[in-house]
């Protein structure tokens, strides 16, 4: 991965990490059209890792949130919610790495993603919990189980755990809300195990922990460092539009999205286009 291709791949971390259309799933396709290797382990690396730098996006957008230490129930309730994420992930880790290389099963999923999302808006019209601090212990816990299901690559995190919001009452502003606070814990999570612990491509003569792959050569190191601020500066600027968007035009717009993308790649995929 040259420095070029690790720009355009952390710009469309950044645009696409809030948004409903799976973030995971464009880096993977922008990846194809570049010519570059979907099963290369740094890459895959790379592209869970810079969505940390994203993440950090949330902290400064909200930062009155995360840094008003009083409202100490605003934390146990994301602590409680990433739970699940935590544990399922884990055990399910050489699964998720597995599909990541699978572009035909992620433009499904895209597709399937998109048509639910045509009906959400429809599905839950009376939201109940208007605000984030009537968020119970309980409803922070079933929106990171929800949230797990985004644990197939094309799904989208933030789609999977703002409809498992709206689905328990919230509006879809709170629930969105919501979901980005939840990513921090849980990205910061995944990118510590990524980089850290996890061995990729373990059983090849190629295995590495994350932090050998990025320090193993200046460009790496460079890529990694600079993917990641990109991220950030590029989602700081999207977060706020997403919110606007999505209480403007609420999801159809995302699922018509998703549709039409998806049924382009499969017809790219089909004609050989992208191998």
């Amino acid at each position: 991965m040259n420095t070029f291709q690790a720009i355009i791949i952390a710009i469309v971390e950044g645009l696409t990490e809030f948004l409903p259309i799976s973030s995971t799933a464009h880096m993977g396709f922008i990846a194809h059209l570049m010519g570059m290797n979907g099963n290369d382990e740094y890459l895959k690396m790379y592209q869970v890792s810079i969505q940390f730098g994203a993440i950090l996006a949330v902290v400064v957008a909200y930062w009155k949130k995360f840094f008003y230490f009083k409202n100490f129930n605003f934390y146990i309730k994301l602590a409680i919610a990433v739970i699940p994420a935590l544990v399922l992930g884990k055990l399910f880790d050489d699964k998720i790495e597995a599909v990541l290389g699978n572009q035909i099963a992620i433009t499904i999923t895209l597709i399937v993603g998109g048509i639910i999302l045509l009906f959400v808006d429809k599905w839950f019209k009376q939201p109940k919990v208007t605000e984030e601090e009537k968020i119970t212990n309980k409803t922070a816990l079933t929106i990171g189980f929800f949230q797990c299901l985004a644990m197939m690559p094309g799904t989208s995190r933030s789609a999977a755990s703002i409809i498992g919001g709206m689905a328990l009452g919230l509006s879809r502003k709170v629930a969105a809300e919501f979901s980005f606070f939840l990513a921090v814990p849980t990205m910061l999570a995944v990118t510590l195990y990524s980089v850290l612990l996890k061995t990729w491509g373990e059983g090849t003569s190629q295995a590495a922990k994350g932090y050998e792959m990025i320090f193993a050569n200046k460009e790496n190191t460079i890529n990694f460092f600079m993917g990641n601020i990109i991220a950030f500066i590029v989602a700081l600027i999207a977060i706020k539009s997403f919110i606007a968007l999505l209480n403007k035009f609420g999801f159809t717009i995302w699922g018509w999205y998703r549709i039409i993308i998806g049924v382009l790649l499969l017809i790219l995929f089909a004609n050989g286009y992208i191998q």
